[in-house]
């Protein structure tokens, strides 16, 4: 399978256009562990069920809550380019919860 890759701006991971279309300013991109599941950034304050822990050695990624699909951060600030990492179920299970819970906290 040929890797699919999303537009994005220099090295800026803030600037994906994810393959079906999603960017930050439309449905939003969310920061991701390495499981694709949403990340919480708030240091000072214990983690809510339901997310993951803010990694240790900040390797993150960028999940796309429409589709699933998953950038690698490190590999877009390195390359300037956005290979789709891998892709997970954002309509079931702790993923789509996961998105439930961070957009809840976002508000």
């Amino acid at each position: 399978m040929d890797t699919e890759f999303a537009d994005v701006i220099g090295h800026d991971v803030t600037t994906i256009t994810c393959l079906c279309g999603n960017t930050v300013s439309k449905e939003g991109l969310i920061q991701a562990n390495s499981q694709g599941l949403p990340v919480f950034a708030g240091a000072d304050k214990p983690v809510p069920a339901g997310l993951a822990r803010w990694p240790d050695d900040e390797d993150l990624y960028t999940l796309c809550p429409s589709c699933g699909r998953v950038y690698h951060d490190t590999v877009i600030e390195a390359t300037g380019t956005a290979p789709v990492a891998f892709q997970v179920d954002v309509s079931t299970g702790p993923v789509a919860e996961a998105i439930r819970i961070h957009w809840e906290l976002s508000t």
